[in-house]
C-alpha cells in the first residue's frame, strides 16, 4: 500500500501552468510522472506522427500487472487562449481567488486528470486492488485527434493490453456538479456542397448562370428534411448549415460557383455511411446539379447499462446525493475511440466555461470529483475483486 498523498488542487495548478496548447504537452507529462511514479505506476511515453498532422506525444501509465483493468482517459492539451488581453487572469497562471481556480484547462480538462491521480493515490493508500489501473493521456484531443488516443489504443491492443472499463474525465456536469454523465455520443458527419455556374456581368444575366439560387434551393431542401424523430437514449439527429460562400468581392459579377458546408450530429439509427447516402437522395430531389463530399467526424456509440455505469451512479450519489442523468448529448470526445475496446463513460466537473475567456472552476468541484473517482474505483473493484 502507498501512503503517498496528492493534493488534486495543487496538481491541477501545476498542470495548468504548462502552456500545452494542442499538440504540445509542454511539460504536463513530466508533472504527471512526478505524481504517478511514487504511487507505483509505470509511465511510458509514445509519440505518433503522420496523417498530415503534427507529431503528438502521449502517455500510458499503469499500476498492477494482472486482473480486471480500470482505465481513466484524458487530454492535457488545451485550446488557444484567443485574445489574451480579454482575460482578467493569466491564462496559464492558475490563480485561485475566492475559491475559484482560473486558467485554461480549469474546466476542460486538466482538473479531471488531477482528480483521477489524487483518487488513485487515496485508493492505494487504503488497499491494493486486485487488478490494474491505467491512465491514457493524449495531447491531441482538441486538435485533429489522429495521433493521440486512437493509435495509442490500437498499439496497446496489438501488444495485448486489454481494458475492462474506462472513464473519460470530460466536463460533463451541466448545471451543477454530478447532475449528468455521458454514456454515449452522437456521430458527426461533415458535408461539402459545390454548385457550379457561369461567371458573368449582373447586367447581362442571360449570358451567365448564377449558382447562388440553385445552392439556396439545395440548402432549403436539406434544412427542411427531418432525418429522424430520435430514439431511446438519443435525441433526434440534426443538420446545421455552417458556411455559405461564393468568394465574391464585388457587386456587378455573377459568381462562377457557390459552396456550402454543413454538419450533422446523428444518433445510432444511422451510420455515417448510411446517412450520407440518405442526404445524397435529399439533394437529388432538389433537381439541381451539384457536387458533394462527406467526411466522417465520428460514429455514434452507446455504453449499455452495466457495472461501470452502476458504479459511477452509486459513487456520485454517495458523494453528492445526486443521481446523474445518463446522457448522449453534446459534442464528440475521445470516448468514441475507446468505445471500440471497452465500456466507457464520461464524467467530470461543470463544462460551463470550457474554451471561454477566463475559464474557471470552483475549487470545491475538484475535491468532489476526486472523491467521486475514488468511490467509483472502490465500487468497481469491489465487484471485480
Amino acid at each position: 500500500m502507498s501512503c503517498y498523498v496528492i493534493d488534486p488542487v495543487k496538481l491541477s495548478q501545476d498542470l495548468m501552468r504548462c502552456a500545452s496548447v494542442t499538440p504540445l504537452e509542454a511539460g504536463t507529462l513530466a508533472v504527471l510522472e512526478v505524481a504517478l511514479v511514487p504511487l507505483g505506476f509505470n509511465c511510458r511515453r509514445i509519440t505518433f506522427e503522420g496523417h498530415n498532422s503534427p507529431a503528438v506525444e502521449n502517455m500510458i501509465a499503469t499500476y498492477g500487472e494482472a486482473g480486471p483493468h480500470f482505465a481513466f482517459a484524458g487530454h492535457v492539451d488545451v485550446v488557444p487562449v484567443g485574445d489574451a488581453k480579454a482575460w482578467t487572469k493569466d491564462p496559464f497562471g492558475s490563480v485561485i481567488e475566492n475559491g475559484i481556480l482560473y486558467g485554461r484547462g480549469a474546466s476542460d480538462m486538466k482538473t479531471g486528470i488531477a482528480a483521477f491521480v489524487a483518487a488513485a493515490a487515496r485508493l492505494l493508500a487504503e488497499y491494493k486492488p486486485q487488478g490494474r489501473i491505467s491512465l491514457l493521456i493524449t495531447c491531441d484531443e482538441e486538435g485533429p485527434s489522429v495521433n493521440g488516443t486512437a493509435p495509442l489504443l490500437e498499439l496497446l491492443d496489438k501488444e495485448g493490453m486489454k481494458f475492462d472499463a474506462c472513464v473519460v474525465g470530460e466536463p460533463c456536469s451541466y448545471e451543477k456538479f454530478g447532475d449528468m454523465a455521458k454514456t454515449g455520443r452522437r456521430g458527426s458527419l461533415h458535408g461539402y456542397i459545390t454548385v457550379k455556374g457561369k461567371q458573368g456581368h449582373v447586367a447581362y444575366p442571360e449570358r451567365a448562370d448564377n449558382p447562388v439560387p440553385k445552392l439556396m434551393k439545395l440548402l432549403t431542401v436539406l434544412d427542411a428534411y427531418v432525418i429522424d424523430e430520435g430514439m431511446q437514449d438519443f435525441q433526434p439527429s440534426n443538420l446545421e448549415v455552417v458556411t455559405v460562400d461564393v468568394g465574391n468581392t464585388v457587386m456587378n459579377v455573377i459568381p462562377a460557383k457557390a459552396t456550402a458546408k454543413f454538419n450533422v450530429r446523428f444518433n445510432a439509427l444511422h451510420s455515417a455511411e448510411s446517412l450520407a447516402e440518405k442526404l445524397r437522395g435529399v439533394c437529388d430531389s432538389a433537381g439541381v446539379d451539384y457536387d458533394i463530399e462527406f467526411k466522417i467526424g465520428a460514429q455514434p456509440f452507446l455504453t449499455k447499462p452495466g457495472p461501470l455505469s452502476a458504479s459511477l451512479v452509486k459513487a456520485v450519489q454517495e458523494v453528492t446525493g445526486e443521481i446523474p442523468k445518463l446522457s448522449t448529448t453534446g459534442g464528440t470526445s475521445d470516448a468514441r475511440f475507446i468505445s471500440k475496446y471497452c465500456p466507457v463513460v464520461e464524467f467530470g466537473v461543470l463544462g460551463t466555461t470550457a474554451h471561454q475567456v477566463d475559464e474557471h472552476i470552483a475549487v470545491e468541484q475538484i475535491e468532489l470529483l476526486t472523491q467521486t473517482y475514488h468511490r467509483l474505483m472502490h465500487n468497481w473493484f469491489g465487484g471485480h475483486g
